[in-house]
């Protein structure tokens, strides 16, 4: 269950690059986002999430393709919510924090699909392993603050999280969803 967890939250990361890339250029608020992974251990839905991220966002709007997201986040904050397996994710087969302490996501692109939906392309580096993602995202606007939703898949194995014994996929899936919710402010109107 420890080593669910641990890819689990490497998924969580993953998704959290992507998705706040995709939002803003303005300025998140902490405590009203968050980044939640979903993996698989035996077959069982196993989600953690990450405490700590930042993201650099310009984004309009009205011209998503002027749009530039980057963002950031503390590995080491990853957490399933049970202490056993919390201790296992800082280590060399799972994020290895020590050496590598923050995910990024970089956009490339930012294409809108109406509706206040929107696609975000862009390199998520994880574990000192690059891929492309693309992350598809939706906005709704409430007076000043505007919400980021989106869900998109991850490979864990493809950014080597869960190495050595912890590779086999009959124990922790090798598929993770990633699920985001961010909360802005100072975005023009959708």
């Amino acid at each position: 269950m420890l080593v669910s967890r641990v890819f689990l939250s490497t998924a969580v990361v993953a998704s959290a690059f992507m998705c706040v890339s995709a939002f803003a250029q303005q300025k998140l608020v902490p405590a009203q986002s968050e980044i939640v992974f979903v993996s698989k251990q035996m077959g069982v839905p196993v989600e953690g999430r990450f405490k700590k991220f930042d993201a650099q966002i310009a984004f309009d709007p009205a011209k998503p393709d002027t749009s530039k997201i980057s963002f950031t986040v503390d590995i080491a904050s990853a957490t399933l919510g049970v202490p056993e397996t919390d201790a296992e994710l800082p280590r060399p087969n799972w994020f290895n924090t020590a050496k590598f302490p923050q995910a990024t996501f970089q956009s490339t692109a930012v294409k809108g699909l109406g509706g206040g939906k929107f696609e975000v392309s862009g390199k998520l580096a994880i574990k000192g392993n690059s891929r492309d993602v693309v992350v598809p995202v939706a906005l709704v606007q409430s007076g000043a603050t505007t919400t980021v939703t989106g869900t998109f898949p991850l490979k864990r194995l493809a950014f080597k999280i869960g190495e050595n014994e912890w590779a086999d996929t009959s124990m922790v899936a090798d598929d993770v969803q990633v699920k985001f919710k961010l909360a802005l402010t100072g975005v023009g109107k959708i």
